[in-house]
């Protein structure tokens, strides 16, 4: 027991005295050279400075790793950022209620592969032939109360019977809802896919929240 505690002691001391003084190797450094460590990809020892060789290796191989990721995610943002460029310049080219939803919708069908969407209004149109387009169809009070608590997009299941307003179909598993409103909440969008993967509560949501910005400025202009 004695012995095992000298050498952990002497470990510390040795530690601590390299510590103090980095030029040690320097001064020594034919030391280096007979020197061997456990290899941390195998069996066997290898030098010191091919275990730093290694370590070194490894670091620029997770560098490189990281790099691709970041690299994969902007050009995914760049893509995303066009395509709701492309959208911003066909809800401006829109001149009625009916043209804002079918640009939104051709959008989100060819650029943003999403198939099933749905506009929900609940404010008063300023043109009363608006009042028959399907964004006006009654909204329960659940719904409406759901949406004026989002602070961010709703992204995940739908898992609130209360607000079965905005199922689009039995076949959705997976729901992107923006609410529609700067500060006073007058609708939603909602996005749904049958992939229960396609949206889910931990993605991110801002081009989700940016697209709901667009269709609330694009909207406002038919409404009370």
């Amino acid at each position: 027991m004695e012995s095992q505690a000298n050498n952990i002691i002497n470990e510390t001391e040795v530690a601590q005295y390299l510590e103090n003084h980095p030029d040690f190797f320097s001064s020594n450094i034919g030391l280096l050279a007979t020197m061997y460590l456990p290899n941390p990809h195998g069996s066997g020892t290898v030098s010191l400075v091919e275990r730093q060789q290694a370590a070194q290796r490894d670091k620029i191989r997770q560098i490189e790793r990281k790099y691709n990721e970041l690299l994969e995610f902007g050009i995914e943002n760049d893509a995303k950022s066009n395509k709701v460029h492309k959208l911003t310049l066909a809800l401006l080219s829109a001149s009625t209620l009916s043209e804002v939803t079918q640009a939104l919708n051709d959008s989100l069908l060819n650029d943003f592969d999403i198939s099933t969407t749905k506009v929900m209004i609940w404010a008063e149109p300023k043109n009363t032939n608006d009042a028959t387009h399907l964004a006006f169809e009654e909204t329960n009070s659940a719904t409406k109360s759901w949406a004026e608590s989002l602070n961010e997009p709703y992204c995940g299941p739908l898992l609130n019977e209360s607000i079965s307003a905005i199922n689009l179909n039995s076949e959705a598993k997976s729901y992107a809802i923006a609410p529609l409103g700067n500060g006073a909440v007058f609708g939603l969008l909602v996005m749904a896919s049958t992939d229960e993967k396609r949206f889910y509560p931990e993605m991110g949501t801002l081009f989700v929240k940016r697209i709901g910005e667009l269709v609330s400025a694009a909207l406002r202009i038919y409404l009370v």
